[in-house]
C-alpha cells in the first residue's frame, strides 16, 4: 500500500467535487478524488439527471394526450413503466462515464473508497472496513454531498417509506402515492406520478407548496398541480405514520384531522449533510446543525479544507455546488476573483408548469424596506405560447423603485428553467427595468414575456 500524494484531495465525485477537481487541474494542479461509489454522486447518479428523464417521459405521455390539438389521433395509448426507468437509469449511466472520461482528460487520479481525514494534509481510504490508500494532500475540498431526511418518529424503510432514490427506480408504479412535502423534489415526483395515473397526495407543513418560491407564483403552482388531479394539503403536520398493507399518515391542518394513505410515502422534507465518520472533530473542522461551516470562498475554519455542495449548507442545489467547486479551486490556486453570491442563484422546480426563480421574493423585498416596482406578463398572449400550446404561465419581475434595479424574477410556465438564465444574468449585472425593457428579444418566443413584464412594471407593456 503505498502513499498517494496531491496537491488537493476531493472527497466526492457529485457534480461539485467533480467540477472543483477538473478545475483545479486546469490551475495546474496534480488532483486526486475519492468516491465510494459511481462517479457523478447522488445528483447524476440518483438526483438531477435521472429524475429530468422521468419527467420528460411524464411529459411526453401527457402531450400525447393532447395530441388532438395539435391534428394527431391514436387508439391504445399505453406505456410501459419499468421502460421508462430504464430508459432514465440509462442516462444517469451515460452520464457517470461521461465523468470517468473527464477524469482521465484532466489526468485526475481516482481512488475508490471512504475517505476519512486522519489529519489536516492526511486522508485514509478504505474499503469493506480495510484500509486501502493513504493520502498526503496540501489542500483538501469536501464534496461528500447530502441524503433525505426524515421528520421525528418516522424511520425511512426503503420499502413503504420510500425516498427519492426508491422513487425513481420501482419495480412496479404504485396505484397511490402520499408525498411528505411539497418543494421542488416532493412537487416533482408528484407531478411525474400523477401524470401516468398513481393517485398523488402532497403534505406539505408551510401554507403553501414551493414554499421558498414568491407566494404569488406558489398559488398559480397549486391550482394547476389541482387541476391535474393532484391532491394538496398545506399548512398540514403529519402527526404519525404507519405501515400496514401500505401506509396510513395521520395529519393535522387548520380544517381539522385526516388520514391520508397510500400503497407508499415518499419522504420530501429536505436533505442532511453528510458530515458523519469524516474524522471532521479530529482536525477541528466546525459544523452547525449537520453543515460544514464555510466562508464566501468555502473555506472551513482549518486553513487548507474547503467544503462545498449539500455538505457545506443551503441552498442544496447541484448547479450551487458546481460554482462552489470553481470558487474554492479558484481560492486554493490564488486566483479567486469572487467569493459566492447567494443573491444571484438561480432556482428551477421541473414539474409542468415549470418554476424557475432568482433574487428577492415580493415579500422579501418589501419586508427589507424596498419600494418595488412589480411587472407581471402571462404567456397567455405570445405568439409563440398559443402555437405550441402551452399557455399556462407567468412572468413576474420585481424591481427597486428608486434606482429601477432588478430585485427578482419569478417565472411559471413552460421552459420556464431555460429562461430564467437571462434574468440571473440580469441580476448579476444589476440589470435595471429600463435596460431588460429596450433588450431586443427574438419573435416569436416565450422570454418576450421578459421584455413585456418589465415594461409592464412601468405601465409601458406593449402587447397587453
Amino acid at each position: 500500500m503505498a502513499e498517494k500524494q496531491f496537491d488537493l484531495t476531493v472527497i466526492g465525485s457529485g457534480p461539485g467535487g467533480y467540477i472543483a477537481a477538473i478545475r483545479a487541474a486546469q490551475h495546474g494542479l496534480k488532483v486526486g478524488i475519492v468516491e465510494r461509489d459511481k462517479l457523478g454522486g447522488i445528483c447524476l447518479n440518483w438526483g438531477c439527471i435521472p429524475s429530468k428523464a422521468l419527467l420528460k417521459s411524464a411529459e411526453v405521455y401527457t402531450t400525447f394526450k393532447k395530441a388532438g390539438e395539435f391534428g394527431f389521433s391514436y387508439k391504445d395509448l399505453t406505456f410501459d413503466f419499468s421502460k421508462i426507468i430504464q430508459r432514465s437509469r440509462g442516462v444517469a449511466d451515460r452520464i457517470s462515464k461521461g465523468v470517468e472520461y473527464l477524469m482521465k482528460k484532466n489526468k485526475i487520479e481516482v481512488v475508490p473508497g471512504t475517505a476519512k481525514l486522519t489529519g489536516k494534509n492526511a486522508v485514509e481510504v478504505s474499503k469493506d472496513g480495510k484500509v486501502v490508500d493513504t493520502i498526503k494532500t496540501k489542500h483538501m475540498i469536501l464534496a461528500t454531498g447530502g441524503r433525505p431526511r426524515t421528520i421525528p418518529g418516522v424511520t425511512i424503510d426503503r420499502k413503504r417509506i420510500i425516498t427519492s432514490t426508491e422513487a425513481m427506480s420501482l419495480a412496479e408504479q404504485p396505484k397511490s402515492l402520499a408525498v411528505i412535502g411539497g418543494g421542488a423534489i416532493g412537487v416533482e415526483f408528484a407531478y411525474f406520478y400523477n401524470a401516468l395515473g398513481t393517485k398523488v397526495t402532497i403534505i406539505e407543513m408551510m401554507p403553501s407548496i414551493l414554499p421558498l418560491e414568491d407566494k404569488e407564483i406558489s398559488k398559480i403552482v397549486e391550482s394547476s398541480l389541482k387541476k391535474q388531479g393532484i391532491n394538496i394539503l398545506t399548512g398540514a403536520k403529519v402527526e404519525s405514520v404507519k405501515i400496514d398493507k401500505g401506509v396510513v399518515i395521520a395529519v393535522s391542518t387548520k380544517d381539522g384531522n385526516v388520514d391520508v394513505q397510500g400503497e407508499l410515502a415518499l419522504m420530501a422534507v429536505g436533505v442532511q449533510g453528510n458530515v458523519e465518520n469524516l474524522g471532521l472533530e479530529s482536525v477541528g473542522v466546525k459544523t452547525d446543525r449537520g453543515f460544514v461551516v464555510v466562508n464566501e470562498f468555502m473555506k472551513s475554519s482549518v486553513d487548507g479544507i474547503y467544503a462545498i455542495g449539500d455538505v457545506s449548507g443551503p441552498p442544496l442545489l447541484a448547479h450551487v455546488a458546481s460554482h462552489e467547486g470553481i470558487v474554492a479551486a479558484d481560492h486554493i490556486a490564488g486566483k479567486a476573483k469572487h467569493g459566492i453570491d447567494k443573491n444571484t442563484i438561480p432556482a428551477c422546480t421541473y414539474c409542468q408548469p415549470q418554476v424557475a426563480s432568482v433574487g428577492m421574493t415580493e415579500e422579501a423585498a418589501i419586508a427589507k424596506g424596498y419600494k418595488v416596482k412589480v411587472g407581471r406578463f402571462p404567456f397567455r398572449p405570445l405568439g409563440k405560447a398559443m402555437a405550441i400550446g402551452e399557455t399556462e404561465g407567468t412572468v413576474k419581475l420585481v424591481f427597486d423603485e428608486k434606482y429601477g434595479e432588478l430585485l427578482g424574477a419569478h417565472i411559471v410556465g413552460s421552459e420556464a428553467t431555460e429562461m430564467i438564465s437571462e434574468l440571473v444574468m440580469a441580476k448579476s449585472l444589476e440589470t435595471t427595468w429600463e435596460e431588460l425593457f429596450n433588450t431586443m428579444h427574438a419573435h416569436p418566443t416565450l422570454s418576450e414575456a421578459v421584455m413585456e413584464a418589465a415594461g409592464d412594471s412601468h405601465g409601458v407593456a406593449l402587447n397587453m
